[in-house]
């Protein structure tokens, strides 16, 4: 079976209905990214303090597909009991709760691991 997209309906389009451009050049879905093995991330830990002087952990570095960060952001999360949010690589913990993060993060297997910043 074949890879390539078929455009047989208008939802296939990705919204595009009509286009007078003669040289138009459907760019194909992007490729999945392959969560890297956890013993390989290169981690960092952030302190940062947003407005009205709240504090935010913020983990950097993560390299996978969104389902897997989120997955790690909503454990992180359950574990300091605190909110957040999760995208494009980056995980931000309401609160400090940097050496409770860097705890769990190695005891999940993400051995390189690091307090970073200020």
């Amino acid at each position: 079976m074949s890879k390539q997209k078929s455009f047989n309906s208008l939802n296939s389009l990705g919204g595009l209905v009509f286009s007078t451009d003669p040289n138009l050049q459907l760019e194909p879905d992007p490729e999945p990214v392959e969560t890297s093995a956890a013993d390989k991330q290169v981690l960092r830990i952030w302190l940062e303090r947003v407005k009205g002087g709240k504090e935010a952990t913020v983990v950097k570095g993560f390299v996978g597909s969104d389902e897997s960060l989120s997955e790690l952001a909503k454990t992180l999360k359950n574990k300091c009991a605190a909110g957040g949010n999760a995208k494009d690589g980056v995980i931000i913990i309401q609160g400090n709760h940097r050496e409770k993060v860097m705890k769990l993060l190695l005891d999940m297997g993400f051995k390189n691991t690091k307090k970073a910043g200020g």
